[in-house]
């Protein structure tokens, strides 16, 4: 996701950054809901993942979290240009937050 935000904005760019968010932020909940169970919490929805996580000090805004759910749900059923011109200049503080929130997940038991 980083690699492309670095790039000009073109449509296919663009395209190519909105569908990384896509991934990591699905790769994103899914580790909170992981890490989660760990702490006997069990979270079935992006959104009771990001309360868990905030409740636990993962992330530190609930309120960015809801921010990226809902680009998520607005990229994922719609698209039209506009849309996607400003989700795309939302993305560099989604990144922040998605890598914040790999730093701040417990490590694995191996």
């Amino acid at each position: 996701m980083r690699e492309v935000l670095g790039e000009h904005e073109t449509a296919i760019t663009r395209d190519a950054a909105i569908q990384r968010f896509e991934f990591s932020f699905e790769l994103g909940w899914k580790a909170i809901q992981e890490a989660a169970r760990g702490e006997g919490i069990d979270c079935a929805s992006p959104k009771g993942c990001g309360r868990s996580a905030w409740r636990l000090g993962w992330i530190d805004s609930e309120t960015g979290w809801l921010a990226m759910l809902e680009d998520r749900n607005l990229t994922v059923h719609t698209y039209d240009e506009k849309l996607a011109h400003d989700v795309y200049s939302r993305l560099p503080e989604h990144l922040t937050q998605l890598e914040a929130i790999a730093v701040a997940l417990p490590a694995e038991d191996t």
